[in-house]
């Protein structure tokens, strides 16, 4: 049990990203030799190309009755419902439909498909008989997956750009041991869209090649998309959330604080919540977008909270930062390799020119594929989503601390 309450298993995952769709080749990107989906696309920019995390695969259709939420944002969250469906199903039978709520994170909504609309209506004078205005809507998502699974608690989305799915596992938390809810489906979900893409170029932070993350040739992020959804329940799993730190410093609207104060109170105020010392901690998952100011203050930040030899990773070359559900998607992450702990748990390498920057405080990144923790009884890990305007959220994972069953 976590030191608030009852215990939150992520009692089962779907996921979709540049890592591939589903756990098995998600896993097969991460920890073996499989390729990211890290493709160079010639239409979201004008007059330039550029390197985006894109899921390749052909996302499920949604049912015929539900056509009017039909976006690739909310096609994307499908496909990860579908993978979990069995779960989903036990978890309605078990506590009722109107015991489980729904959480998610995202910033793009189905924007691409409004100002497709908005350009048809500029070129021709009509609108397109498939427009809606609600496809733009951020709260689409949750509304959708309300209706596709007929469920009566509270649906909603949280927004807060790079943290919005970080922060949904606190939120999903706290309605749990409130009492508002028995279980929640919590998760994130972001797609590519033109005004994303071209909004982050204009502030220079699109990188040329593929991310760079730590190095000091680093020179921007990637955009990618993607899902991950859990089912959060109290009374089955062996993967839970042991704690959440979220913090706001509101240093700038588009740059942290540059040591990293807000994030260092994040990280710390997580493992408050959990009970464990920093010592407890065996991996952290950068937010590591590879741009110059989040990678320096963040290795600070990570530098002042461990006192110890800590692995680290940037997976971002290999996700694409697919912003609203970076934090879903990087608790995925975790969530994979915290499954596999019984033979060593194994470690997403930090992809890299090799590069050090001199600034930066020397942390013991993760370098090489197939690189494990020794086998344990017990494993803790940490997933760091800094966003813009201060909003800082750290999310920490465990296995074998409050064990009732099986994940799937």
């Amino acid at each position: 049990m976590t030191a608030t309450g009852k215990p939150a298993f992520l009692s089962a995952l779907g996921v979709v990203s540049a890592l591939g769709s589903g756990k098995a080749q998600s896993s097969e990107t991460l920890f073996g030799d499989r390729p990211a989906d890290m493709i160079l696309h010639d239409d979201y920019l004008v007059d330039a190309s550029t390197i985006l995390g894109t899921v390749t695969s052909p996302p499920d259709a949604l049912p015929d009755h539900l056509g009017h939420y039909d976006t690739r944002n909310n096609r994307l969250l499908w496909t990860a419902a579908n993978q979990i469906a069995d779960e989903i199903s036990d978890v309605i039978a078990t506590f009722g439909k109107d015991r489980v709520a729904i959480i998610l994170g995202t910033s793009t909504s189905g924007i691409e498909e409004g100002t497709s609309g908005y350009r048809e209506k500029l070129a021709t004078g009509k609108w397109s008989d498939t427009f809606r205005y609600e496809h733009q809507e951020i709260g689409s998502p949750a509304d959708f997956l309300r209706d596709a699974l007929g469920l009566q608690n509270q649906a909603y989305v949280i927004s807060t750009a790079c943290s919005s799915s970080a922060k949904a596992f606190a939120a999903a938390r706290r309605l749990i041991h409130a009492g508002f809810c028995d279980a929640v489906l919590v998760g994130g979900v972001d797609s590519l869209c033109r005004l994303t893409v071209r909004g982050f170029h204009s502030l220079s932070s699109v990188a040329t090649g593929i991310c760079n993350p730590l190095s000091i040739n680093r020179d921007g992020i990637n955009i990618g998309e993607g899902a991950a959804l859990f089912v959060m329940r109290p009374d089955r799993g062996d993967i839970s959330v042991l704690g959440v730190g979220e913090t706001s410093d509101a240093h700038h609207p588009n740059a942290p604080h540059p040591d990293g104060i807000g994030a260092t109170a994040a990280m710390r105020a997580a493992l408050d919540q959990a009970g464990l010392s920093p010592a407890a901690v065996s991996y952290v998952n950068m937010h590591g977008t590879a741009t110059p100011l989040n990678d320096s203050m963040e290795a600070r930040a990570i530098h002042q909270v461990f006192d110890h030899d800590i692995a680290v990773s940037s997976t971002k070359p290999m996700t694409g930062h697919t912003l609203g559900a970076a934090g879903a998607i990087e608790a995925a992450i975790l969530w994979l390799s915290l499954t596999e702990m019984e033979n060593g748990t194994p470690l997403p390498r930090h992809i890299w020119d090799g590069v050090a920057d001199p600034d930066i405080p020397e942390i013991n990144l993760v370098k090489t594929v197939g690189q494990r923790l020794a086998p344990a009884e017990q494993s803790a890990m940490m997933s760091n989503s800094f966003a813009f305007g201060g909003s800082n959220v750290s999310v920490i994972l465990g296995r074998g601390f409050n064990r009732i069953g099986p994940s799937s």
